[in-house]
């Protein structure tokens, strides 16, 4: 297998290390946020939100800011709530709660959506090296028979169209499944960013609704 590799790789051409560079990228991509969206990131944010709401309805702030709290360490939406809860205990405001809870949301999206576009951008690229270094085998085939006698023009042509179709092989080898992981990939940060935005959503919401019944407000 490696004498396969080493041998496109010296018949492919210059570009083939373009290409290759682009796969190293493309897999460390892959790699990074397949751990961060489907292993470090959990889709059960709006059934965390739940053990807030109780202490919210029931006026029990310092319970569910200490809870926040508690949450923000391993979970998004804990440092959501928590800014949420301190603005509305600090007299805040409805609007000040949103404020507070939205700048949060942002940068939580925000990580979840970094870096997979590139895969779409990387997989595009890596088509077009690959048909780039096409383009370029069948030039310097081409250049080369003109010059060349008979006997020489068979094995001129054979490295062109050697170099030409190594190139092309890579880049869609590079391409798709970096296109197949970018779908996948995000889906699941459409999903996560979902359930995070619904579960911010209901927080905001109960202490929208409940705000009055807050007690001891403290002055900022």
């Amino acid at each position: 297998m490696f004498l396969s590799i080493s041998t496109a790789f010296t018949h492919g051409g210059v570009w083939m290390y373009a290409i290759l560079g682009l796969h190293i990228v493309s897999l460390a991509i892959i790699a990074e946020r397949s751990y961060y969206l489907f292993f470090k990131r959990s889709a059960g944010q709006k059934r965390l939100s739940a053990s807030l709401e109780n202490d919210i309805k029931k006026g029990q702030i310092e319970q569910a800011l200490n809870k926040a709290n508690s949450m923000s360490k391993s979970e998004p939406l804990g440092s959501i709530a928590y800014a949420g809860i301190q603005s509305a205990l600090h007299m805040g405001g409805k609007e000040e709660i949103h404020a507070k809870m939205q700048e949060l949301i942002s940068v939580e999206n925000e990580k979840l959506e970094k870096r997979t576009a590139n895969l779409s951008m990387i997989a595009n690229v890596a088509t077009l090296v690959g048909l780039l270094g096409t383009i370029t085998g069948m030039i310097k085939s081409f250049s080369a028979v003109s010059q060349v006698g008979a006997l020489e023009k068979a094995t001129l042509l054979s490295q062109g169209i050697s170099e030409a179709m190594n190139c092309t092989a890579y880049g869609l080898i590079v391409a798709v499944p970096a296109l197949i992981m970018y779908s996948i990939l995000n889906n699941r940060t459409t999903t996560l960013t979902e359930d995070l935005n619904q579960a911010a959503t209901k927080v905001y919401n109960w202490l929208s609704f409940n705000f009055e019944a807050i007690p001891k407000r403290k002055s900022v």
